[in-house]
Order: structure tokens, then sequence, then C-alpha cells
């Protein structure tokens, strides 16, 4: 596949899908799990979910969804 192909943002979250994740949304919460899925609107869910603050892990969420407009973050861990 050409390059410029696997330079599309679905196709860095494919490489991503079940993987651990970090989740930053825009009101400053963090999300950490395991990518199981995503749409075209970035909304994704995450398995195994946790929400951290300050880096430390708070709240353990199982499996949770968030909603693509709300993010400003992903980054496979």
């Amino acid at each position: 596949m050409p390059e410029m192909f696997e330079s599309r943002p679905l196709d860095a979250l494919n490489k991503s899908r079940n993987k651990r994740v970090i989740v930053e949304l825009k009101n400053g919460r963090q999300y950490t799990g395991k990518l199981n899925s995503f749409d075209i609107h970035i909304n994704v869910v995450l398995d195994e979910a946790e929400e951290r603050v300050d880096g430390e892990v708070k709240r353990k969420l199982g499996t949770i969804f968030l909603r693509g407009d709300t993010i400003t973050i992903i980054i496979q861990e």
C-alpha cells in the first residue's frame, strides 16, 4: 500500500486496535484502556478502561464509549 494511505487518521487508529491507548479529552480528563473499536467520527470504545488523574489511576471503569468530538489526543502506550 502506498505510504500516503498509511498516514490517514483512521489508519493510525486501526494500527492501535486491540492495543492500550491513552485518550485525553477537552475537559482535561484522561482515560486508558484497550482500543476496541472506533468510527469515522473518532468515537471510540475502550475495554479495561481506567480514569487517570495526574498520572494515577482513580477509577476502573470496564468498557466505556468516548464521544469523538470531546477527544483531543489518542496515544498508543
